[in-house]
């Protein structure tokens, strides 16, 4: 499975590390994925996902607000 968020699309970037001499080595930012197992407020079944942290807080603060959302319809990746 790839490392992929399932609701923003959020993968891993490409960078250089640089060493105290400025030398650049190939590295990989990898996104922090989290699997939870959310309730699907459209449907009343739960979801397995696996999420970004960023999606994980988006979720709960639409939660907090009462707006209206399908995690079907959200996870297109």
């Amino acid at each position: 499975m790839p490392r992929v968020c399932q609701i923003t699309g959020k993968k891993a970037g490409k960078g250089n590390s640089r060493s105290h001499s400025n030398i650049a080595s190939k590295r990989k930012f990898n996104v922090n994925l989290q699997t939870k197992h959310l309730l699907n407020p459209a449907t009343g079944k739960y979801m397995r996902l696996t999420l970004s942290t960023r999606a994980i807080k988006t979720l709960k603060k639409w939660r907090e607000t009462g707006k209206k959302y399908d995690l079907k319809k959200l996870a297109q990746y």
